[in-house]
């Protein structure tokens, strides 16, 4: 078996048998099975008794934001492994538990569910001056590794209104974070606000338009709604292509949806303040159907509470029982100590090509991104980026030029997008999964392996 390696600060090369990799989700078991097929040792740790993580309805570990109605709003296709595709019977946009039995087959496909060590969480973990990782689990027992893959996610840690709203104290309502959203009975005869238009947000307001007694659906910004179908085909599916460059792709994308939805406005909510691209998008079909059928009114945003109503900037008012709040999540690492990483970063981590730590070696964090679609795919091949450093075929370029690159994607992130706390971890898809492939080819040049079979298939 290969060994896990990184070099300690003072440059000595630490070995140990084994990588340790937090979480079986969809990014933790990507990076299981590369690890298993180039045998390199690893142990992987799921707090719950099966794989999937957050598409896990009900998932034990308490941790999933899944709800009955969740379906994939990236299409089957763009979302799938590469080396493993999702069954031709499934739908375009598959149902949240097709989704799990999908990874479910996947761990089973490749032949390493025995790696995984289930109901066994990381409490903890730190790295000693020579290099080695400690790795605390909540079964009390402390294990060492060379290495540690970090693939916990990042929808588990909800984010509340900051500051909260005046008067949601004294209101007499109930309020809830979309995690806590789980089926629509919790919907059943009330009368539903829902704050925010990201993904959940547009899905909950469609479910409480079935099932509320009046839903609202409040925001403080626009966003641009893709259909998830257009001209036929799914959306994603158009045009998408690592091969195409973005200065070619958006401009299409844009003009396509004008074609597709039209303005906004026409749907009764706000005007986007930004070009289409230069947010997070949200995907729905559902939702402009509702809207134009008025069973579902749209509001700005929250100015305050007034006992058991709700009043918004406008000055309007509405008697409320529930208000459902969708507006994000923290990045949480409850394992590492809180000056472990960069103590003053806000909701986000500087990681060369998202990656890699540059003040931590052998600290590897996968899917730790926001894409412009699926983050399995990216999860793969950052998977493959980290194996390869790990068997010496990838060296890292040196610590100026790493810094000069989180730097430049800070910078380039900050011009694109609008400025948001879920923007921070922002990412194209397309760009990106181009931009490993590049980044893969460069970095077996630097270990001096041009000519490797790793370096031709990253080429």
């Amino acid at each position: 078996m290969t060994s896990g390696h990184n070099r300690s600060r003072g440059g000595r090369l630490v070995s140990l048998p084994r990588v340790c990799v937090i979480g079986a989700g969809s990014s933790g078991i990507a990076t299981a099975k590369i690890l298993h097929e180039r045998g390199i040792d690893f142990d992987c740790f799921e707090l719950s008794d099966r794989v999937g993580g957050n598409w896990v309805w009900g998932n034990r570990n308490g941790l999933s934001a899944s709800y009955r109605s969740l379906h994939i709003n990236t299409s089957r296709e763009r979302m799938e492994f590469s080396d493993f595709p999702m069954a031709d019977h499934l739908p375009d946009f598959a149902r949240h538990d097709q989704i799990a039995a999908y990874f479910d087959a996947y761990v089973d496909h490749f032949g390493f569910r025995d790696r995984i060590a289930f109901n066994t969480g990381v409490e903890h973990v730190s790295r000693r001056a020579d290099g080695v990782f400690e790795v605390r689990l909540s079964t009390g027992e402390t294990r060492e590794y060379g290495a540690v893959c970090v693939a916990n996610g990042h929808h588990w840690d909800p984010r509340w209104p900051e500051p909260a709203f005046p008067g949601a104290d004294g209101f007499t309502g109930e309020q809830i974070h979309s995690h806590s959203y789980t089926e629509e009975t919790q919907l059943v005869g009330k009368r539903v606000v829902v704050v925010g238009m990201g993904n959940s947000g547009m899905d909950i307001a469609v479910d409480a338009s079935y099932h509320a007694e009046v839903t609202y659906l409040s925001a403080r910004r626009g966003v641009h709604v893709i259909p998830k179908y257009v001209f036929g085909r799914p959306y994603d599916q158009i045009g998408g292509s690592e091969w195409i460059p973005a200065w070619v792709r958006w401009p299409l994308a844009r003009v396509i949806m004008r074609a597709a939805t039209g303005p906004m406005e026409r749907y009764g909510l706000p005007r986007p303040d930004h070009k289409f691209a230069q947010a997070h998008p949200t995907m729905s079909s559902r939702i402009l159907d509702r809207l134009a059928h008025g069973a579902i009114t749209p509001k700005p945003d929250i100015d305050h509470f007034d006992g058991g109503e709700v009043v918004f900037t406008d000055g309007s008012r509405v008697e409320a029982d529930l208000v459902v709040y969708c507006t994000g999540y923290k990045i949480s690492f409850p394992f590492f100590d809180p000056d472990f990483l960069d103590p003053g970063a806000d909701n986000e981590i500087g990681l060369y090509q998202r990656v890699f730590h540059p003040d931590v070696p052998g600290l590897y964090f996968i899917g730790l991104i926001q894409p412009l679609g699926a983050i399995m795919p990216i999860a793969e091949r950052q998977s493959e980026l980290v194996a390869d450093h790990l068997q010496g075929r990838y060296a890292l370029p040196g610590d100026a030029e790493m810094r000069a690159e989180i730097a430049g994607h800070r910078r380039a992130t900050a011009k694109r997008y609008v400025a948001s706390k879920r923007h921070t971890i922002q990412v194209d898809f397309d760009d990106y999964m181009h931009a490993l492939r590049r980044e893969r080819a460069r970095g077996a040049r630097r270990a001096g392996g041009a000519r490797t079979p790793a370096a031709r298939a990253a080429a």
